[in-house]
């Protein structure tokens, strides 16, 4: 489906150029290196700018901080989805279904969990009521009888980031003092073209990925979907 009036090549090539590249060109004789920072830079600013056209969001990553909670990320639909509205003109906060904030707490326990998730929908509760808070540091304890998938320790709040299905959701915002910090482990390019490729990590079902992909179809016809057995 082409957006009316714009050939969908044209469209594609527009999105790619304005949040996988950079506009500006570094000062003065720059290696190769620099260059791919000065872009990696260029690119994860534009994307925050995107994030924050989403007042849900821009809540979030503003009262992030005073919750607490260590090393935590606004993660996956919550970045890239707002990122895909931003890009086909559609309200910012369209078809996002929850609010995903990860963290790494070394307690484990239910109780701990279930305490920093009342404290997350309290402190949200005029904004949405769709922000979950998950601690990545005990998601093995549930994760295979919830999915049926092996799925080890993780050892930092990005570890849990790097285990989703897709990699169009591997992407966090983490506010840091006055801005905010980009994790994208395959960089920012399927956001901006909307691809949903599969991500080959140790956790991958094809029919959990396929309802995944499924279910964004439907609200984001736009997407590009690769196949489960591409990875």
């Amino acid at each position: 489906m082409a957006l009316a009036g714009r050939p969908r090549q044209t469209w594609r090539v527009s999105i790619v150029r304005r949040f996988a590249s950079s506009a500006l060109r570094p000062c003065g004789v720059a290696g190769p290196a620099k260059r791919r920072q000065s872009r990696r830079r260029s690119s994860h600013a534009r994307l925050v700018e995107a994030v924050l056209r989403n007042p849900t969001n821009r809540a979030i990553l503003e009262r992030l901080p005073a919750l607490g909670l260590a090393d935590a990320w606004l993660v996956s639909g919550a970045v890239f989805q707002t990122v895909w509205n931003v890009v086909t003109g559609r309200p910012p906060d369209f078809g996002i279904k929850d609010y995903d904030i990860f963290y790494f707490d070394p307690d484990t326990s239910f109780e701990a969990e279930d305490a920093v998730i009342r404290r997350v929908a309290a402190c949200m509760s005029d904004v949405c009521d769709c922000a979950e808070a998950r601690n990545q540091a005990r998601v093995h304890l549930w994760y295979h009888e919830k999915f049926h998938a092996p799925y080890g320790p993780l050892h930092r709040t990005t570890d849990g980031i790097d285990r989703f299905l897709a990699r169009v959701a591997q992407v966090g915002v983490q506010p840091m003092g006055d801005g905010c910090a980009v994790y994208a482990p395959h960089g920012l390019d399927d956001i901006a073209t909307m691809t949903v490729r599969p991500n080959p990590c140790p956790n991958f079902r094809a029919e959990i990925y396929d309802a995944k992909a499924t279910s964004w179809e439907m609200r984001w016809p736009e997407i590009t979907i690769l196949a489960a057995t591409e990875v």
